[in-house]
């Protein structure tokens, strides 16, 4: 099974998105939407900026 984001609602009736590895697991979760349109668009940027994302390590 492939990677998918999930468009949800929170305990608050808020929407958010997580994006799930293709065994399941969860490896991301967004804020909280006021509406799914700018959850869609949370997605949108994730898909969009993320191949070019540059890595910031932070344990040195």
């Amino acid at each position: 099974m492939a990677a998918k984001f999930e468009v949800f609602k929170d305990s608050a009736s808020k929407v958010r998105w997580r994006l799930k590895a293709g065994n399941g697991e969860i490896i991301a979760q967004s804020q909280a939407y006021e509406n799914k349109a700018n959850a869609l668009a949370g997605i949108a940027s994730v898909q969009k900026n993320a191949p070019v994302a540059a890595i910031d390590d932070q344990t040195a």
